[in-house]
């Protein structure tokens, strides 16, 4: 294990008897911290993050760190790639299909207004525009019972409709597909 980054602790402060890696890859940095269970010792590192080689900021922490990969005995990963993609809104153009009648409910959201008296409130802009959500024809009881079924052809329109768009990913939300997840397949 490289010198340097390794910090002592209490052996008997924790009771795991491997090495843990925790991995974060953040939008500007990669961090590491390792934990040897059997010495007491951890180790941190930071590396830039590499956009188009995400695995890259992984192997230069373990590198940086002095572990031996084969010596990890669990890897705990983590990322805010996700999340940051979701709030600077640089994913990929997505639609929505949803059960017919029910086209607005994401947009909608909750029926509440936060700041009831601030004349100047504006709901945050959805991830998806209203214009790229399509309804099709299927209802699910909240039993989980079809009251109608899926009509494929009203799948393919919303499909052919997209392609028209330019959208590059696809999101269903169906009524009560929690029970029956049959029309989301």
């Amino acid at each position: 294990m490289g010198s340097g980054v390794w910090r002592s602790l209490r052996p008997s402060s924790y009771d795991t008897p491997m090495l843990v890696a925790a991995i974060d890859i953040g939008g500007t940095f990669t961090d590491l911290m390792a934990f040897d269970g059997r010495t007491g010792r951890f180790a941190q590192a930071k590396s830039l993050t590499t956009p188009a080689r995400l695995v890259q900021g992984i192997i230069d922490c373990i590198r940086k760190s002095g572990l031996d990969p084969s010596a990890i005995g669990e890897l705990i990963h983590g990322s805010t790639t996700a999340i940051n993609t979701l709030i600077e809104r640089k994913g990929a153009k997505t639609g929505l299909i949803v059960t017919r009648g029910t086209r607005d409910v994401y947009l909608i959201g909750r029926g509440n207004r936060p700041e009831s008296y601030n004349l100047f409130f504006r709901r945050h802009r959805p991830l998806i525009p209203r214009h790229l959500t399509r309804e099709v024809a299927e209802r699910l009881l909240s039993s989980g019972e079809a009251l109608e079924p899926l009509q494929h052809a009203s799948v393919e329109d919303a499909c052919r409709r997209f392609a028209q768009e330019g959208v590059e990913a696809v999101a269903v939300c169906f009524l009560h597909s929690y029970l029956n997840p049959e029309h989301e397949r």
